[in-house]
């Protein structure tokens, strides 16, 4: 079945049940997201441990906004390299998506920031040679750039399927939108309200690395920088 296109107009489920059961890292990289921002607008970048959301690290990963609607990959997890076959690093987002579905991610993006919103999305990739039919979740979320902007975007991208032949590339069946409010009930700026928790440097996104859990073993995220890029 065809699922309807087009953005939220108010406030739905965001992890409902079927979908937690199917697609369980979006559902603890949400609750991780929502617990770091403890009522503010948004969490730091900086604020990231990688160890409050270990069981999701494969799917997770961290984008750079670096144009209006424009967002990079700097860390990313396995599966997202398992998708396209390839290092996914330095790439922009749209490279996970057909280009049909392109424009509507920059929309999504864009809103994410502006805003800002949550985004739910609702993904598929077809059938063909040596690929089944691949479902899939995405969620991102914002996160303020040393107290200033929107600087940053945490996500999460887990799928239902086989891979089979890579690069797997996306559709985009349904966006859901969730607008952001401190709990004063405003949408103050993400440096208005002093963050709950000290920055931790050696667990933040500006680290050489995201490590594993100790046990499992999990897979770790990486950092993406470029030459003479600071974090």
């Amino acid at each position: 079945m065809e699922m309807t296109h087009g953005f939220a107009s108010n406030v739905v489920p965001f992890a409902r049940k079927s979908q937690a059961m199917i697609f369980p890292a979006i559902t603890q990289v949400d609750a991780y997201w929502e617990g770091l921002r403890n009522g503010r607008l948004m969490p730091d970048r900086s604020e990231v441990d990688p160890r409050g959301m270990e069981n999701a690290l494969e799917f997770a990963f961290m984008l750079e906004c670096v144009a209006p609607g424009v967002a990079r990959v700097r860390i990313a997890g396995m599966h997202l390299n398992d998708l396209l076959g390839m290092e996914v690093r330095g790439m922009p987002l749209t490279a996970l998506f057909e280009p049909a579905a392109r424009e509507r991610v920059a929309e999504v993006l864009a809103r994410i920031t502006n805003t800002p919103h949550v985004a739910d999305l609702r993904l598929s990739s077809g059938r063909g040679v040596g690929r089944a039919l691949l479902t899939a979740q995405m969620y991102l979320a914002p996160l303020s750039n040393q107290g200033q902007d929107t600087g940053r975007m945490l996500g999460c991208l887990q799928s239902d399927g086989r891979i089979g032949r890579t690069p797997r590339r996306f559709g985009l069946d349904q966006v859901q939108m969730r607008r952001i409010v401190s709990s004063s009930g405003k949408a103050t700026g993400p440096g208005d309200t002093p963050a709950p928790h000290a920055a931790r440097p050696e667990l933040a996104e500006n680290a050489a690395t995201f490590g594993p859990a100790p046990e499992p073993p999990a897979r770790h995220l990486r950092l993406v920088k470029g030459k003479g890029e600071t974090a």
